[in-house]
């Protein structure tokens, strides 16, 4: 019996990855993720699932980041109640992610109640604290390579991604057909988890392409020398750095990073201040005895030794961190400078000379750190702009998503040529420059779906 598959979302833009399967009287989705970044696509955030959130049986996902597991406590608000599957890792990150994003949904939504500045009346959250807890006591871990059961002739294999911690690929056993969902890939060098797996046999390819349309650069002499030319140039203006870092996976590796700059003499030794709660708790998960196979057998247990960082936990150690009494480098999330304590730290730094931002991973379209990447001389910032006179610089050497020749690589090494290749989670223009390289060195038949779009499978 043939199922569909639907995408609901990842198509047209980076983020809100959802993908529906429709196999017999079963429903079953891929990954269910926030929208980020343009209004046009936060708003769907806001829109009732379709179809019926109590009509899905089962959830599945490829990791924890918030464009691919956020919107889960919306979809339990609205009625599922099944379970959700993932790994090991993506379940113990995924905690954390869910109920820092109910607390920042309410706080959002609480300061506009507060400030005035939400055009709704009143403004309230897409979702709260108690909604995150349901959607975590759904969560199922399950192994690496192990078969599992979504339903009636519909079984499911994680294999492992390289993104993040516990992130996954998954195959989808659909009767006589296989469809693999490829998450978000990662490159075969990051520096502290284990490279990804070579993608199992599949008929159908649902593949990810935020990195689709370009390569990563070489770096050019000693590895983030951008971010060392940074540092250092900022200290001797007697400035501080403040680097948005997803609290997942890109602090550790900033800390690592840094750590091992101080280490060689690269950079001077200065207080290092982490400042987010959720990137806190992720570091503890990565530090956890039973997920520490995800990591590079060269990994100690502890993979970064940075004696001077400092935590900011409380509300009043952050504020503090708004007007540094000294030269300091801040780590903060939310990457994409879209909420979280780094948009007070930007709204208080960024009219400064001395001071420098340090962008450390892909920017979405409708960001603030888009605008920064692409110029933006004011932000807006909580109904008000602020001027930007620091120093902003990219180092592309953080990111961790595989670029379009190693995704192209991942294709190239199924066992088998599979009928069709869908090609979603990037940019307009990124999803369609990997669709024509892909066409181009395979000869497959590969598409870029549209929002909504739904296709015969088996």
């Amino acid at each position: 019996m043939a199922g569909t598959l639907t995408f609901l979302g990842g198509t047209g833009t980076v983020t809100g990855s959802r993908f529906l399967l429709r196999h017999g009287d079963g429903r079953y989705l891929v990954d269910c993720g926030l929208y980020q970044g343009e209004r046009q696509w936060r708003r769907r955030n806001w829109e009732p699932f379709v179809p019926p959130a109590e009509t899905i049986d089962h959830v599945v996902l490829t990791h924890a980041h918030l464009d691919h597991s956020g919107y889960l406590p919306a979809l339990v608000r609205q009625g599922f109640s099944g379970p959700i599957s993932c790994s090991a890792g993506t379940a113990a990150l995924a905690e954390i992610v869910l109920r820092d994003s109910a607390h920042l949904q309410e706080e959002d939504a609480q300061a506009a109640r507060e400030q005035g500045w939400s055009r709704h009346d009143p403004p309230l959250p897409l979702y709260d604290a108690a909604d995150a807890e349901r959607a975590i006591a759904l969560f199922r871990p399950h192994p690496y390579g192990e078969r599992g059961a979504l339903g009636a002739d519909v079984g499911f294999t994680l294999s492992r991604a390289g993104h993040i911690l516990g992130s996954s690929s998954i195959l989808l056993d659909v009767g006589d057909s296989r469809l693999l969902f490829s998450g978000d890939l990662g490159r075969p060098t990051h520096p502290v988890l284990l490279p990804r797996d070579d993608p199992p046999a599949a008929t159908t390819v649902v593949v990810e392409s935020t990195y689709g349309d370009r390569t990563h650069s070489a770096p050019r002499g000693e590895r983030h020398e951008v971010l060392a030319d940074a540092v250092r140039r900022t200290l001797q203006r007697g400035g501080s750095v403040v680097v948005p870092a997803f609290a997942i996976d890109r602090t550790e590796l900033v800390l690592h990073e840094l750590a091992r700059l101080m280490r060689v003499g690269a950079i001077p030794a200065v207080p290092v201040y982490v400042d987010s709660p959720m990137a806190l708790a992720s570091l503890a998960a990565y530090r956890r005895p039973d997920l520490r196979p995800e990591l590079r057998p060269d990994v100690g247990d502890d993979f970064f030794d940075l004696p001077g960082v400092q935590a900011a936990r409380s509300v009043e150690e952050s504020m503090r961190l708004n007007q540094p009494r000294h030269p300091c480098i801040i780590v903060s999330a939310s990457g994409m400078a879209t909420g979280g304590r780094v948009v007070h730290h930007l709204r208080y730094l960024l009219p400064d000379r001395r001071n420098t931002v340090v962008l450390t991973g892909y920017q979405a379209v409708g960001t603030r750190g888009r605008a920064l990447q692409d110029g933006a001389r004011q932000l807006k910032m909580h109904g008000r702009y602020v001027p930007v006179r620091a120093e902003v610089v990219m180092d592309e050497e953080f990111s961790v998503h595989a670029d379009a020749g190693e995704l192209v690589t991942w294709l190239q090494r199924l066992p088998s040529a599979p009928e069709t290749v869908y090609v979603v989670h990037g940019e307009p223009e990124a999803s369609r420059g990997l669709a024509r390289r892909v066409q181009a060195e395979t000869g497959w038949c590969v598409v870029v779906p549209e929002v909504g779009e739904k296709v015969r499978i088996g």
